[in-house]
């Protein structure tokens, strides 16, 4: 709290003749608490987006109002699911996606370095790519790395891989002539300039920044209009307002600072013009509608100024969060009937990766599995991924993804107990996952086809917990939509359907090939896609 008084001082060398704000912070608390309540009622379930999403939780979530358990599982389970349908890519060109991503789930106590097995910090180690898209893309960068104290991962795929200074350095060349920031043109605007505080706050220590912070807050002192808020494009809007009124608090300053009070009236005092019981906040000043977007930024806005008020961390220094999220989403501990015995496999060798996967399709799959010591290469730097499987290395790959412990079998005579695979075929035999090819015989040499992995597949799953029941009417329905479905041995139609239907098999494909030796890459990607639909992973 002294830190920010100093700020403060510094920052306001006028600060015994501040105005004070006519709204008191049980005005504000009385809002927030109305504004909370009305959010939840109009965004029943958000979901991974800009309004209805992201900026909606990290309000909720910074304000400590009462929400719903379910609430924040639901979206959990919507980010895990727009994850894995995007194979970790949110966004080729707008990383700013990431940043708000990792943003909302760090005010959950979500760790976004693993959602459904991908890591959404990494695109932020691609400084070209992250700075692509303009000013946005830095500020936000640091608002999100900042928020947990992240480390910016290695990026091997980066031209350029990230730093913070560099991030730091990409918005000071932004700063215009007029002291301001704007996402283009050369006369400053409030919105960005107030984000772009808000990403420098933390840096103030740096003389650059310091300096580049004094002239911002020069300038959006002089664009404030008479009723002490603040208009873009020429509109006057609560979102502008807000945005200053976050740079302030992410600086330390009172809102009642003299620079930012016109005819007594202050950005706090401004913004509440905008609210009205029971409906939120209006975007434009006029009155005209409510809008999703105004009252998410006036409410995580208010929560800001209300934990600067209490002598809290501020909106976006979230190291004070704890998880809101239940136990089961709290970390991939897999289904609640899965097996006892089936276990999450921990990381063992972070980074693994194979020289003949750098761009194939199915890389992420490889190399999480092969991380957690889960599936190997043909040696230590090659994978083989167009490779064909035996029938008993995919025994051994589905018993150390479901982390079983081995158990020898005499069930088959082809399988002695000297051989390698003796241990994986006998614990998947004995769970269920595979059969033999006959009553005595396991074929352990024969290659695996399509149709033989989608049902061991099925089998696994079930034994994680999950529900791999489909009725004829479902298989037809999955299954019709291929060409030469008709081709499918009848044993396997119920477990292709399950696979297609849980996205284990891509559907974007014309046909099923059911009897096509299924290789290494593929057999990897369908149990990674497995597991994260198990929570295993």
């Amino acid at each position: 709290m002294l830190l920010i008084i100093l700020i403060s001082m510094f920052l306001n060398p006028n600060s015994a003749k501040a105005a004070s704000t006519s709204a008191s912070i049980k005005d504000v608390d009385r809002v927030v608490a109305d504004t909370a309540a009305f959010m939840l009622s109009t965004v029943k379930d958000p979901q991974v987006g800009s309004v209805g999403g992201e900026w909606a939780i990290i309000g909720l979530a910074r304000s400590g109002y009462t929400v719903p358990q379910r609430y924040y599982d639901d979206y959990y389970s919507h980010v895990e699911q727009v994850v894995t349908a995007n194979r970790g890519v949110l966004s080729e060109k707008k990383h700013t996606e990431y940043s708000r991503l990792i943003l909302a789930l760090r005010a959950i106590g979500a760790d976004p370095a693993n959602v459904a097995g991908y890591n959404l910090l990494m695109p932020l180690g691609d400084y070209d790519k992250t700075v692509w898209q303009g000013i946005n893309g830095p500020i936000f960068a640091l608002l999100a790395l900042d928020s947990g104290n992240y480390e910016i991962p290695f990026n091997k795929s980066a031209g350029t891989h990230a730093t913070r200074e560099m991030y730091i350095d990409d918005i000071l060349s932004q700063q215009l002539k007029d002291g301001g920031f704007a996402l283009s043109g050369i006369a400053a605007d409030p919105d960005v300039t107030g984000m772009a505080i808000q990403a420098l706050a933390k840096y103030q220590n740096r003389t650059s920044v310091k300096a580049a912070i004094e002239k911002a807050i020069q300038t959006l002192s002089r664009l404030q209009d008479d009723d002490g808020g603040y208009a873009s494009l020429g509109v006057k809007n609560v979102e502008s307002t807000v945005q200053v009124l976050m740079a302030l608090c992410e600086l330390g300053m009172p809102l009642d600072d003299s620079r930012f009070a016109k005819n007594g009236k202050t950005i706090l005092d401004n913004l509440l013009t905008y609210y009205t019981k029971g409906q939120g906040f209006r975007h434009n000043a006029d009155g005209s509608g409510v809008t999703g977007m105004s009252t998410e930024q006036a409410l995580y806005g208010l929560v800001n100024y209300q934990r600067a008020a209490a002598g809290r961390s501020s909106l976006y220094r979230m190291n004070d969060v704890a998880s809101l999220l239940s136990t089961n989403h709290q970390a991939n501990v897999g289904l609640p009937n899965k097996h006892k015995d089936v276990q999450v496999m921990p990381v063992v060798e972070s980074g693994k990766t194979f020289s003949d996967i750098r761009e194939h399709a199915n890389k992420t799959a490889i190399e999480a599995l092969a991380a957690r010591g889960i599936i190997s290469g043909i040696n230590a730097t090659t994978f083989a991924p167009n490779q064909s499987m035996t029938r008993a290395e995919f025994a051994a790959v589905m018993t150390k993804g479901l982390g079983l412990k081995p158990k020898a079998t005499n069930a088959f005579k082809d399988i002695t107990p000297a051989s390698w695979y003796s241990g994986a075929v006998g614990t998947a035999y004995a769970y269920g996952i595979v059969k033999g090819t006959s009553t005595a015989a396991f074929s352990p040499n024969r290659t695996i086809s399509k149709q033989e992995a989608a049902v061991m597949i099925a089998n696994a799953a079930k034994l994680c917990g999950m529900n791999t029941a489909l009725g004829t009417l479902e298989t037809r329905d999955m299954l019709a939509q291929f060409g030469d479905y008709t081709k499918t041995a009848e044993w396997a139609r119920a477990a292709l359907a399950f696979n297609y239907r849980e996205n284990i098999l891509s559907q974007d494909v014309w046909n099923i090939e059911p009897t096509a030796a299924v290789k290494r890459a593929e057999i990897a990607d369908m149990l990674y896609r497995m597991l994260i639909a198990a929570k295993l992973l």
